[in-house]
């Protein structure tokens, strides 16, 4: 999955990028054209950077040296102007990533709102049946001791002893006496 996911990330990074650029390309002519651009925006960052990359440059060549001489105002201006734009497209694209994320957060705590609602309902039921076994429970207490079984038993006798029983009111059959052979 995280395999599949890569792809579609870099994908999404370059859409966005595309997206951007041409937001990016407006303000870096706006930064060339406008002079309060050009003097507060673009030349600050600009010549900061270039100090910032010539200090680690030298310093892994070995050489210490206090004093970096500045950008022109044109250099700067177009170094301040890709600056612009980049960091124009990068916090676009973290702009999405936080969404994305706030995004799939939301959703998440969604998904676990309904769980515990599920959970609550599932609770419920279980009260809810727990009660009626105890209300089962107490009707079968207070029900006449005998069980069914022991019903069906005293029944029982009682056909077994109507069965023994002669019935006095019904005529007898005619005794027949042997017939002699003589």
């Amino acid at each position: 999955m995280v395999v599949g996911a890569f792809p579609m990330a870099k994908l999404l990074y370059l859409g966005i990028r595309q997206i951007s650029k041409p937001l990016a390309n407006r303000m870096k002519e706006a930064a060339r054209r406008s002079e309060f651009f050009k003097t507060y925006i673009c030349l600050p960052p600009a010549q900061l950077y270039h100090w910032a990359e010539m200090r680690a440059k030298l310093r892994i060549m070995g050489l210490n040296t206090e004093a970096v001489k500045p950008l022109n105002e044109a250099a700067a201006v177009e170094l301040g102007a890709e600056l612009l734009g980049e960091t124009t497209v990068f916090l676009v694209a973290g702009g999405c990533l936080v969404l994305e994320y706030w995004r799939q957060k939301m959703q998440q705590r969604r998904k676990e709102g309904e769980q515990r609602a599920a959970w609550g309902a599932v609770q419920g039921d279980v009260d809810h049946l727990e009660q009626a076994l105890e209300q089962l429970q107490a009707q079968v207490r207070a029900a006449a001791p005998l069980s069914a079984l022991e019903e069906l038993r005293a029944q029982m006798e009682d056909m077994r002893a109507q069965l023994c029983e002669p019935d006095s009111d019904a005529p007898s059959a005619p005794q027949t006496e042997p017939a002699s052979q003589e």
